[in-house]
């Protein structure tokens, strides 16, 4: 027997059993080939770091995707915005660009802090929105 938790908090409505698998549901379209990939985190501190990954087929014809990444708390309430790694941009409405046709991997580093407040987030779940293009990508965050 699958057990599954339900999630509707203005993020969009997902899906995700005990087995760690995501499905969307009510009709939305599968997950493409693009989108987040599992964060990793140090557990003595709230920092992590939250890979994804971008497809060729987003760059061709020299176009750049639109990427956007937030945190929310479980009250949908905005916790932070990621910085680019490598770049130290903020992932709000960035367009990203990639060298070759392959496709690119990217990473966001979150510092473990609460937006501008100098506090850092405490212990729980949180989750996080990467939008490509338009594409939501919905992942959790286990802050220890």
């Amino acid at each position: 027997m699958k057990l599954y938790a339900w999630a509707i908090l203005g993020l969009g409505l997902w899906v995700a059993g005990v087995d760690g698998g995501t499905r969307w549901a009510l009709g939305q379209a599968p997950a493409p080939t693009i989108g987040p990939q599992q964060n990793r985190s140090n557990p003595f501190n709230p920092a992590t770091t939250i890979p994804f990954r971008v497809s060729g087929e987003l760059f061709l014809k020299g176009h750049r995707p639109v990427v956007s990444l937030r945190i929310f708390n479980v009250l949908a309430q905005l916790v932070a915005i990621p910085k680019l790694r490598g770049s130290g941009k903020a992932l709000d409405s960035l367009a990203l660009s990639c060298p070759t046709t392959m496709g690119c991997a990217y990473s966001a580093y979150w510092d473990g802090y609460v937006g501008n407040t100098g506090q850092l987030a405490r212990s729980g779940v949180y989750i996080y929105q990467l939008v490509i293009d338009g594409k939501r990508f919905t992942r959790k965050i286990v802050v220890k």
